[in-house]
């Protein structure tokens, strides 16, 4: 069974979590865990974050309906960062965009590249 401590976390006892689709690819959003949120979310297969701002954990999709199904979880080379593969359901950000990173800079402005409909 992996070690959910073997992790380094940050001094507040976290490390950030990128959630990627599992079959395109697409990085959707970034968000942050604790030891505990990993642990549940390798036992319920639903990803759940550690809400920083509400220091309570936080199921994705719990209140939208837009969750995501844990695939795959990747640590990285220096066990810092993870790297969530996913089925997304519905959108993964706020926006109702499939993606948090819908914008752009180009020739030093932003642009947005995908609209809220593009879920």
């Amino acid at each position: 069974m992996f070690d959910c401590d073997s992790l380094k976390y940050d001094a507040n006892g976290l490390v950030p979590a990128i959630a990627q689709d599992h079959r395109t690819g697409e990085v959707l959003m970034l968000a942050w865990m604790s030891a505990a949120s990993l642990r549940k979310t390798l036992e319920e297969g639903r990803v759940t974050y550690w809400s920083r701002s509400r220091a309570s954990f936080w199921t994705k999709g719990e209140s939208s309906g837009h969750v995501q199904r844990l695939v795959e979880v990747r640590v990285d080379c220096d066990r810092d960062c993870l790297l969530l593969l996913v089925e997304q359901t519905g959108p993964a950000c706020h926006t109702n965009r499939r993606s948090c990173f819908y914008t752009a800079i180009r020739d030093g402005a932003e642009v947005e590249i995908m609209a809220p409909s593009e879920a």
